[in-house]
């Protein structure tokens, strides 16, 4: 008989050494374990008698174990380990349902009861090993293996299960065995607690068992009987990696040169960790273009003559009473409705396989037809797709024809891969064709930023946006979804193509970038516009430039007019903050310079003595190659004594800064709390038409609880 003989198989395994403590809640465990599964379990699929798989060991073994002069004995050890053990290579076989082997382990330790699923027609019951909460998945995906080394390389107990296929193997070593059935009460417990807190695998259920290993996120908060974590948001997308600016000595580097960055991606791809109930990546965190999300009332040119007008602002830096901030608000000329050139859009859009989701295609469909809607009907649009191969399916076409362009975009579906820059070459082929000249010429590329066809690294894409925009056609990256976000392509391929970036991810969203801020959005007023402050090193020892990281120019590139920079629509407005330390203050982290040349002060012009800064800009009008200069100084006359003194949208664009500092982890606000940007922001929120800045109050008490778990 086949039980007969692998009990005889078993039955010549060497037990360990006899262990009275152990012996006696194996055998509880065991008897338990054996009657309760009799009793109360369902009967599988395909078995008319409605026996449970085990149950032919309890009707050989049950009488015999429950036999007092048994109890205790050596010979209940013998007779106890084989049959557990192979009680679980009976349940672990090809075709039979699996029980989950943490489970036993830790239910033989605790004297209870192993629950087993029950099988579905024609399927084994799987269930999938709870993994414990750990660290997001940073250096690659999760693997069976890689589970089992992160509970602990000095667990027996995870080491036999880690081993290759050990839910479907039909055989255990003797040492495996009394490993798992010597387990110590205080192991189990430990045991339960981490099952009790592992986060179950989003979309996977109970019962799902998957033949390869998978990478693993965790849930966005922990269940409230388990360990509380701080939990950081693990998605795969993409963010350049730029360090944080230090902080400079105006001895030896007092200009500051930067590029202007009017993207707005980065403060709703926070929003939506922070509302998902996770801290967001630091690396998704721009600071700059978190600040630039919100309108802001700065006063602008009379006139178009002079694109731009600066306003400086000096003010007690809230987060460090030893240091200022210069605040520098920038503000475009606005562009009457009556007067706004012609559009020609293509609409390039991403219809691969992973558009396929709520939060991309269909929320993709409706924000253009929010767009075309707003638009006049002289306007002309065009529709390509790309998944594979990019297609045209829409021809330049009048708005005037609306309903066609509306049904166009109605009709698009999801599918195949991502051949993105196919689908570059046949959009700006298209714009070409309808080129509107003095008009708006523009590529408004949709994706959720993956590009696995053809040309597909950031270098590659790169050239050939920059070939293109020599045509005078401008490029607008609109960013969908999760999952699969390459937010750094998306930045690079906006900052060469003379355009800007948006994360769309709610249609309110989507009404604000393409409807509401359509002017500044479309219709450009400046490029290459350019940033140069110079700091007097009489009355500034040190600075720091609040973001920009990955705008950053070199010096000698401010002059340069073949030197790529961004771009300002109409009504823009850009703003830059300094955190700046005054000579003798006690926040001053460099030493005085040993040797050098410095200018006696009595030979240094009276009037800038009294300068703090020198403030610089340059821009090209749209078509032209040559840029203009804009000044302005900075001095007393630009300081306010105190934080509340300061103008009201001057202190809430500070408390974006604070807060986007404090999600980078920027050490210099660590001991200014959430709840003291909240305070800042909640005293300057004044007029909110649409709500923004309530919006934003809500995401700092979200970050502020989920810090503190």
């Amino acid at each position: 008989m086949t039980v007969d003989k692998e009990l005889e198989k078993l039955s010549r395994l060497t037990p360990p050494a006899p262990d009275p403590e152990a012996r006696a809640r194996a055998l509880a465990a065991a008897m338990q374990a054996f009657d309760t599964a009799e009793n109360n379990a369902q009967a599988p699929q395909g078995n008319a008698k409605g026996w449970r798989q085990s149950s032919i060991i309890n009707w050989i073994w049950s009488p015999a174990m429950n036999k007092k002069f048994l109890a205790g004995s050596a010979l209940a050890t013998l007779l106890v380990i084989p049959a557990a053990g192979y009680l679980t290579i009976e349940l672990t076989r090809n075709g039979s349902p699996i029980v989950d082997q943490t489970e036993i382990a830790g239910n033989l330790s605790r004297g209870e009861a192993s629950k087993q699923p029950v099988a579905t027609a024609g399927q084994p019951v799987t269930v999938t090993p709870e993994i414990p909460p750990q660290a997001p998945a940073e250096n690659g995906p999760l693997t069976g293996q890689s589970v089992a080394d992160a509970q602990g390389p000095q667990d027996k107990e995870s080491q036999i299960l880690a081993k290759p296929d050990a839910g479907r193997t039909s055989e255990f070593d003797a040492d495996d065995i009394a490993a798992l059935t010597n387990k110590s009460e205080s192991s189990a417990a430990a045991l339960g607690a981490a099952k009790r807190s592992a986060p179950a695998a989003p979309g996977i259920a109970p019962q799902q068992q998957l033949a390869e290993p998978m990478a693993v996120a965790p849930s966005p908060a922990p269940p409230a009987d388990g360990p509380i974590q701080i939990q950081r948001d693990p998605g795969p997308e993409r963010f350049a990696n730029a360090a944080a600016n230090p902080i400079k000595s105006v001895a030896t580097d007092p200009v500051s040169t930067f590029s202007a960055d009017v993207d707005s991606a980065s403060y709703s791809f926070v929003r939506r960790s922070l509302t998902g109930g996770a801290m967001p990546d630091p690396q998704s965190v721009r600071v700059e273009e978190m600040i630039n999300y919100f309108p802001y009332d700065w006063p602008g040119p009379d006139n178009a003559d002079q694109p731009f007008k600066a306003t400086v602002t000096v003010m007690p830096t809230p987060w460090n009473h030893d240091t200022e901030l210069m605040h520098v608000a920038i503000k475009g000329y606005d562009i009457a409705p009556a007067t706004t050139p012609h559009a020609n859009l293509v609409f390039l859009i991403d219809v691969s396989g992973s558009m396929d989701e709520p939060d991309k295609l269909p929320l993709l469909k409706s924000a253009f037809r929010l767009l075309v809607n707003r638009l006049k009907a002289d306007d002309t649009v065009s529709i390509v797709t790309y998944a594979g191969n990019a297609g045209t399916v829409l021809a330049p076409t009048r708005v005037a024809e609306k309903s066609k362009i509306l049904s166009a975009i109605d009709g698009l579906e999801p599918g195949g891969s991502t051949g993105g820059a196919e689908g570059i070459e046949a959009a700006y082929d298209l714009a070409k064709r309808a080129f509107v000249k003095d008009g708006v010429n523009r590529v408004m590329l949709a994706t959720d930023g993956d590009f696995n066809v053809g040309p597909s690294s950031d270098e590659d894409l790169k050239r050939i946006i920059q070939e293109k925009r020599k045509d005078g056609i401008f490029l607008t990256v609109l960013g969908f979804g999760r999952g699969n976000l390459n937010d750094s392509l998306m930045q690079t391929l906006a900052q060469n193509g003379n355009g800007s970036a948006a994360y769309i991810d709610t249609l309110a969203e989507a009404q604000k970038a393409l409807v509401e801020e359509a002017g500044s959005t479309l219709f450009p007023i400046a490029s290459d516009v350019k940033f140069q402050v110079e700091f007097n090193p009489e009355r500034i020892a040190e600075y720091r430039l609040i973001g920009y990281e990955t705008r950053a120019l070199n010096r000698e590139d401010f002059n340069n007019d073949r030197v790529d920079a961004g771009d300002i629509g109409s009504g823009h407005s850009v703003t830059a903050i300094y955190e700046i330390t005054p000579k003798g203050s006690p926040a001053v982290m460099n030493d005085d310079l040993r040797y050098g040349d410095k200018a006696p002060a009595e030979t240094a012009d009276a009037a800038r003595q009294d300068e703090l800064a020198f403030v610089k800009m340059r821009y090209k009008r749209p078509g032209e190659d040559k840029s203009a200069l804009i000044t302005t100084p900075v001095n007393d006359s630009n300081a306010v004594a105190a934080v509340d003194a300061a103008p009201q949208d001057v202190r809430f664009s500070v408390a974006v800064a604070a807060f986007g500092q404090k999600l980078s982890r920027i050490a210099a606000l660590d001991s200014y709390s959430y709840q003291a940007i909240a305070d800042l922001a909640a005293a300057s929120r004044g007029t909110d038409s649409f709500g923004y800045r309530s919006d934003f109050l809500g995401l700092v008490r979200l970050a502020d609880g989920l810090s503190q778990r």
